[in-house]
């Protein structure tokens, strides 16, 4: 039994050496660089519409969005997160989300060579007919009016493609990309504001954009890693001698 449960500290101790020595990781959910990188990219591409709207919401980050797309990244399926379409799984308080994926190298710029992508899709679309004569889906759920809330995740997938394949995914809310819709109401920016201050050209909360906690959710798919912190390791070792 003793010697059963030492093999199993070792295992763990293993475990984390070899993550030490593992390619670059992603930017973690909680990383300002990568919060503010994507609020950045996001707002300045609805900032930038054509036709001009007249209710775009400034898009703030959201906690609970982007503990949901962590755990569907960490899952590296090239595939839409099966909640988007369930009543209140994708978020705590939202009942649907919207979902953008984006495959591609891992670089310190992931988040910028995706939105951008998407944002470039605009040119596929044409806002009289609301159609698509190719892919768009991404860039009008960037530009959704009313989708005013973001949360999106990095993770490393060896499996889809190479060592430093990344998927990004980003969560928004509420729920876009509604058929026969338009993104937005085509006219002067901030003419539809109803209260919002107007900041380049977007309708922002008075209040501001706070950042609300979610300690409770864990989304579907969350697991439980493994403590590979120095603290850690040293209590494995006192523990085996």
């Amino acid at each position: 039994m003793i010697l059963r449960k030492k093999l199993s500290y070792l295992w763990t101790l293993g475990l984390c050496l070899v993550a030490s020595k593992s390619p670059p990781k992603a930017p973690s959910i909680t990383n300002d660089r990568f919060i503010e990188e994507c609020l950045r990219l996001h707002n300045e591409a609805r900032t930038n519409v054509s036709p001009p709207a007249a209710d775009m919401k400034y898009m703030s980050w959201d906690e609970a969005l982007a503990k949901t797309a962590e755990a569907w990244a960490k899952k590296c399926k090239f595939i839409h997160n099966s909640c988007s379409s369930k009543s209140f799984k994708c978020h705590p308080t939202f009942q649907y989300a919207g979902e953008n994926l984006w495959l591609g190298p891992l670089t310190i710029s992931a988040a910028k060579f995706a939105i951008n992508m998407w944002y470039d899709e605009r040119k596929f679309y044409d806002f009289n007919t609301r159609s698509c004569s190719q892919v768009c889906g991404h860039y009008t759920q960037v530009v959704w009016a009313y989708s005013y809330k973001v949360g999106c995740a990095v993770a490393v997938c060896p499996n889809l493609g190479s060592p430093d394949s990344a998927l990004l995914v980003c969560n928004y809310a509420p729920a876009g990309n509604y058929p026969n819709m338009s993104p937005y109401t085509n006219g002067t920016p901030c003419s539809m504001c109803q209260g919002d201050t107007c900041e380049n050209n977007l309708c922002r909360k008075k209040t501001g954009n706070k950042i609300i906690r979610y300690p409770n959710w864990n989304p579907s798919g969350t697991r439980q890693l493994i403590a590979c912190n120095p603290l850690y390791l040293i209590s494995v070792l006192l523990t085996i001698f």
